[in-house]
């Protein structure tokens, strides 16, 4: 078996539905992972806000405009009165569920209990238009069994106890559907995987189970070599190591969520990306596999903040280190890169919701420069030390582009440099320039 996974854009309209119904009935049993349709989150994300702000005729004008933009779907997508009924039916009841919203309490659980609505109308549907196809499917709530502990990690076991017991009850069954992103907490409170955790969902039940092949469906042919809204001719990367395709999910490459890459990779499930607008296409494997002496990609990550911190005394003293990054761990706030030298230490981060705290504390440590606006770009591939010129190459492309930082050695797979983010466009050009130009 596989799982299929497929995102906003995929189910995005009715013939999108209708499309993904062609490319999950071959036959062969599935399972089939879909994320709510294209614009339906951010819709919620905003309902929810209008709710937070107890502008409760802002937030019902809102779910109105929604009710009607799918009850539209439903005159789209069905070709039977019956199934039309049945699912206005849900919709409407749907619709009624978020209008409730407008007496309660607005907290954090009010919130994920809207986000998670998305998900939940998307995968009725489908199931709806498979059913009316003649398809045997089954819609399997992703809140039975997709479950976080305390630390907002996923849970293993009861995935893969759920998923053994539900394919030995229902042998016959082709198409086995279900909602990405959503969960429940260790309160039996709806939850989620965060933005993107419908690749995440795929990739757990796709490790818990040992399945022949995670897919995750888009509407581009793989991961591009270079980034293709600033590059030109970029091409697809048909194979990827697992170390290679988390850096570049990490450092920008959008196609793939950075969290998905790690249940695959343990449980030796290989990961393959595929085109919906292109189903032919080969698209790009992810597996175990290292390609020796070979540059992958290039990949981009925005809106990066670099914080300098020089300690009050000439040398850093014992436990300077030690002090910074618990800073950091304290507010819980990830590193990009580092860079030290024997006075100070600069580090990057992409979160700055917890900046101002993190400053005043690293202020007791020595004396701290903040920087924004910038970027990191990475070169993805096998960079081991045997493979002589790949640095001199890579570096050479930033002649005309200052650098604020450069990280390597701590991954046999990434150099990293930290750039302005006005100078983002011609670092990418001229990488690719020097990296895969035929003619370089």
């Amino acid at each position: 078996m596989r799982v299929m996974k497929f995102g906003g854009t995929s189910v995005g309209s009715p013939q999108r539905m209708k499309d993904v119904e062609k490319l999950i009935t071959d036959g062969k049993r599935k399972v089939v992972v879909l994320s709510a349709m294209s614009g339906t989150t951010n819709s919620l994300v905003e309902i929810s806000d209008y709710m937070k702000k107890r502008n409760f005729e802002s937030a019902n004008a809102m779910i109105n405009r929604l009710r009607i933009k799918y009850l539209q779907h439903v005159e789209e997508l069905y070709s039977t009165d019956e199934m039309k009924a049945k699912t206005r039916k849900f919709l409407e009841d749907e619709f009624m569920y978020l209008h409730s919203f407008s007496s309660s309490n607005y907290d954090d659980t009010v919130e994920k209990a809207i986000l998670a609505q998305g998900e939940i109308i998307s995968t009725n549907m489908v199931t709806n238009y498979l059913l009316e196809c003649g398809v045997k499917v089954v819609l399997v709530p992703a809140l039975d069994y997709m479950l976080i502990d305390e630390d907002k990690e996923p849970q293993m076991k009861p995935i893969k106890d759920y998923w053994t017991a539900l394919l030995d009850r229902d042998p016959d069954t082709e198409i086995f559907l279900t909602q990405g992103f959503i969960c429940r907490n260790t309160n039996g409170e709806i939850d989620n995987l965060q933005r993107g955790g419908s690749d995440y969902t795929a990739s757990l039940i796709g490790a818990a189970m040992r399945m022949e092949e995670i897919q995750i469906w888009t509407d581009i042919d793989g991961m591009h070599n270079n980034d293709p809204r600033f590059v030109e001719g970029t091409t697809p990367v048909r194979q990827l190591n697992f170390e290679e395709a988390a850096e570049l999910a990490y450092f920008g490459a959008k196609i793939l969520h950075p969290t998905c890459i790690q249940p695959a990779r343990y449980a030796g499930v290989p990961v393959r990306l595929l085109n919906t607008m292109d189903p032919s296409a080969p698209g790009t494997l992810i597996n175990n596999k290292m390609v020796k002496g070979q540059i992958k990609a290039i990949a981009a990550k925005d809106n990066i903040t670099c914080i300098k911190i020089v300690s009050s005394r000439m040398l850093l003293a014992t436990g300077f280190l030690r002090n910074v990054f618990e800073i950091f761990e304290k507010y819980k706030t990830s590193i990009d890169m580092v860079a030290t030298s024997e006075v100070g230490v600069s580090m990057s981060i992409d979160n700055v919701s917890r900046l101002t705290p993190i400053v005043e504390e690293l202020k007791k440590c020595g004396t701290v420069v903040v920087d924004r606006n910038l970027c990191i770009i990475c070169v993805v591939g096998d960079l081991k030390g045997d493979n002589k010129g790949f640095e001199s190459t890579i570096t050479s492309a930033f002649e005309n582009v200052p650098i604020r930082m450069i990280s390597y050695g701590g991954s046999e797979h990434n150099i990293s440099f930290l750039i302005d983010q006005k100078n983002k466009e011609e670092a990418l050009k001229a990488l690719s320039a020097k990296l895969f130009s035929k003619t370089k």
